[in-house]
């Protein structure tokens, strides 16, 4: 398996990408500016997660998809990890990553990987999305936002 930078010529995984983030008109949005990285492996994309600068010396983790059939096998650990790793390189200071109040599986995740919580952006959810939102039988209101000092 690989992971790279989707080269400027190349159509993002757009259908990936709306399983971590169901506004098609948000991640078209955010892939105007951000960073998308995918993981290859015999020439398919497996997984993706894009950057998106946001300050000076802040970077997010706006997206970030894993094919269903490789997920929990830590490919999502290794694609947050190589996202670390990225904007470090980039020269960024501090990386930051937000998920929905609903989604324990990325929470768990992230502080797996170093972020700690930050801030809630309450009824983010409800303001910028059109349909509500269910996940492990909760509904998606608030945004967790977690930050990491690199």
């Amino acid at each position: 398996m690989i992971i790279r930078k989707l080269e400027q010529e190349e159509s993002p995984p757009i259908e990936l990408l709306l399983t971590a983030d169901p506004s098609e008109r948000l991640v078209k949005e955010y892939l105007k500016t951000g960073i998308c990285y995918i993981a290859e492996e015999k020439n398919q994309w497996i997984g993706v997660y894009v950057l998106l600068p946001i300050k000076e010396e802040s970077i997010e983790l706006i997206n970030l998809a894993v094919v269903e059939i490789y997920q929990g096998k830590g490919l999502g650990k290794k694609l947050v990890m190589h996202a670390v790793k990225e904007a470090k390189k980039l020269g960024y200071k501090v990386i930051e990553v937000g998920t929905g109040n609903s989604s324990i599986g990325q929470l768990a995740l992230y502080q797996k990987c170093g972020f700690r919580f930050n801030r809630i952006d309450k009824d983010f959810f409800l303001i910028n999305y059109e349909e509500e939102i269910y996940e492990n039988g909760i509904q998606c209101v608030d945004m967790i936002r977690l930050i990491q000092d690199i």
